[in-house]
Formats: C-alpha cells, structure tokens, sequence
C-alpha cells in the first residue's frame, strides 16, 4: 500500500464501504481505547468528519500521499 502510511494499532479501510462509511467510523471509535490511534483510509478527505471528532473529544492528522488515498490518524485529545 501507498508511502508515507502512518502507524496506528487499528485500522479502518472505507474506501470499499458501500453506502455512507460514517456508522462505520463512529463504531470503530467507540471501541478504540484512550491511548491507541485509529488510522481512517478513505478515497476522499472526510471533511465533515473533522468537526464531530472534535465535538467528541479526538484529535486527527491528515496526509494524502496520492490524489485518491487519504489517510486519517485519530486519536483521543490528551
């Protein structure tokens, strides 16, 4: 997979997800624990996700090593 990939103990792939991938996302981050990261790869940046991650306590980095692959690391605001 593409370079410049971030590290994080989990993982969640939507590029594949039919339908709204946003279910998905916030499921995975109710199961992350304080302490580990969640790398998001999504085709597009998520945008209107950046606000509900702050609303609920998460910080993120945003890189883009290719025009379809974005990477997303989340994690809990310290």
């Amino acid at each position: 997979m593409g370079r410049d990939r971030p590290t994080a103990e989990r993982e969640l792939d939507v590029r594949k997800t039919h339908g709204e991938p946003f279910g998905d996302i916030m499921a995975a981050l109710e199961d992350l624990p304080i302490g580990e990261t969640l790398l998001l790869i999504n085709s597009f940046e998520p945008e209107p996700l950046y606000e509900v991650l702050k609303q609920r306590g998460f910080t993120y980095e945003t890189t883009t090593p290719d025009s379809d692959v974005w990477y997303v690391k989340i994690s809990h605001r310290t």
